[in-house]
Order: C-alpha cells, then structure tokens, then sequence
C-alpha cells in the first residue's frame, strides 16, 4: 500500500523475498525510511526478485505485511526486478556495444588459487578480456574495471577501493542467465531517482562496482550510508540464511524500539508509546545519522533480536 509523496529526496529499501523481515531487515527498513522521512522525502519498496532459486512463496505477501504492520508505508507502487529485464538487457547490451563488458568463459575453479581481495573473494585475473578460452562457450558478461573509486559514506566515513586491484572485472550476467545484483541495482536506482541509499554495511565493499556502473552509464551517484550489522550471538550477521527469527508483528513497538536503541538514537522509554506510529514519529523528529557512527560495526543481537545481556 502506498502512502502520499513526500517530496524531492528518495530513499528505498529492497528486500530479497527469500523469507521473512527479521530484525536485521528492520533496522535496515527503518535507518533508510527515518532518512527519508526526516528529511521530507519519498521512500520506496523494490522487491529484489531475480535470484529465483531462493525465493520462497508467499515471502513477498509476508514482507510487505509486517512493513505495514511496522507502520513504514512506502510511496508509490511496490516494484520487482522480475518485471525489468529488459531493462538490464539493454542495459547490458549497451555496455558491451561500447566496449565496456564482455563474455568470459570462466568458472570459479579457473581461477580459484587467483589473489583474494579485501573482502576474501578472489579477484578476477582479466582472463578472457581478450577473447574467450578457445573451444569454450561464454558463461558470464564481465565489465572492465580500471581505476580508484573513492566516496564519502554517511557513517563509515572515506572509502576508496582500487578496482582492478582488489576486485576485478566483476560479473554483471551469470552462467544460469540471471542478471547480477550490481548491474541490477544500478539500472534500478537510476531509473527510480533514487538520491539517498541507506542499507546494511555488508554492502559497503561493493559500493564502488556499483559507482564505476553509475558513470558508465551517466547516472547521477546517491549519497550512501551503511548502517552497522546486526549480528548473531554467534558473531554471524543475522539473515535468512542463518535462520534468524522473523518479527513478530504483534510486537511492533518493542522490535522498533529495540531498532532505534541499535541506530543509536536514544528513544525514550517504549513504555511511553502504544502503537508504532506514536514512536516512528518521535523517530522521524529526533533522526540523526550522525548518531549511528557512535553505535559501532556489528552489534551483537541475540536469537530474540534483544541485545545480548538484556
């Protein structure tokens, strides 16, 4: 369901529908929705879909409930990257006509002992940038990094990445024909306007592929700002994938209270509040961004989404 606009800033949050909100995926859902709001803008839902293999059925339905229920209603209507492909195909097909991609007929193995990057990936070695391995069919469209991309993060601060370096040329298509998330993701803030991403530091290492795709294609680059992890008990970021427990929508209040807390944005007592929009606009009103740079990387949540000790 979707609310009034809100002005010239936008912000959005995109979920996998690979399962249920979890805690996590709120503080995610609520550091992007209180930018937004706070600062009079619009924020949109996207429903990161192309990944087909891990959706689940009836997770999107569920998502959108517990947003609602949660009380962040999004502008405008919900959109699904599976309605937008030929968008990335033509998208792709233009970065390949300029010479700025092209097929590689590599698998992981062939260069599995390859250099690992920062972020423990091995970083792609250009194998193919010349033309494909003789007598094998191309798997994956790769685009042609060069250069340093450095950027000013709304929490964590300088961050500059030499991409040939420490990534590679990266993959925008993959051997199963599903478009990859950085081009994806480019294509889509773009064609939305999207000015403000406001998401979980997880990403902050592919921000910069994701900047060199921006200029390529001529698209203004948002301002970011990646919100600290929330972590597992067992030091993990809690995810669907390490089966963290989906919000319970009667709790509402508590779940937003304990979010706020996390973003360091000292909320008063919840006991002050009975329903969440009574706490998301005491939020909306105290939202300071630079708050959540105090709060830390990474804050240990227990399997309940409270604080550890609590």
């Amino acid at each position: 369901m979707s609310g009034p606009s809100h002005g010239s800033r936008r912000g959005r949050f995109a979920p996998s529908p690979s399962g249920p909100l979890h805690f996590g995926s709120l503080v995610a859902a609520l550091g992007s929705w209180l930018d937004a709001r706070a600062h009079g803008g619009d924020w949109l839902v996207r429903i990161e879909d192309l990944d087909t293999p891990r959706n689940e059925p009836g997770a999107e339905a569920a998502i959108l409930r517990s947003l609602e229920n949660h009380g962040l209603w999004w502008d405008g209507a919900v959109v699904r990257q599976s309605e937008r492909l030929d968008l990335y195909r033509g998208t792709l097909a233009d970065l390949e006509t300029r010479g700025l991609a092209y097929p590689c007929s590599c698998s992981r193995r062939d260069y599995a002992t390859a250099l690992l990057g920062p972020d423990g990936a091995a970083i792609y070695p250009g194998t193919c940038r010349n033309g494909v391995n003789p007598g094998r069919p191309a798997r994956t469209r790769r685009l042609k990094v060069s250069g340093c991309i450095a950027f000013d993060d709304a929490i964590q601060g300088a961050i500059v990445q030499e991409l040939e370096r420490e990534v590679g040329d990266f993959v925008l298509l993959r051997a199963d024909g599903v478009f990859a998330y950085q081009l994806a993701v480019v294509v889509d803030d773009g064609a939305q306007g999207i000015g403000d991403v406001v998401r979980g530091a997880d990403l902050l290492f592919s921000t910069p592929r994701q900047i060199l795709l921006q200029r390529m294609l001529g698209l203004p680059m948002p301002r970011y700002a990646h919100l600290p992890l929330v972590l597992a008990a067992s030091g993990e970021k809690l995810s669907k994938q390490t089966r963290a427990p989906a919000l319970v929508d009667a709790e509402a209040v508590e779940s937003l209270h304990d979010a706020l807390v996390f973003l360091g944005q000292g909320p008063p007592a919840r006991t002050e509040f009975e329903r969440a929009e009574e706490l998301l606009e005491w939020a909306r009103q105290h939202w300071h961004i630079e708050a959540v740079a105090r709060a830390g990387l990474g804050v240990g949540y227990g399997a309940t989404g409270r604080r550890e000790g609590e």
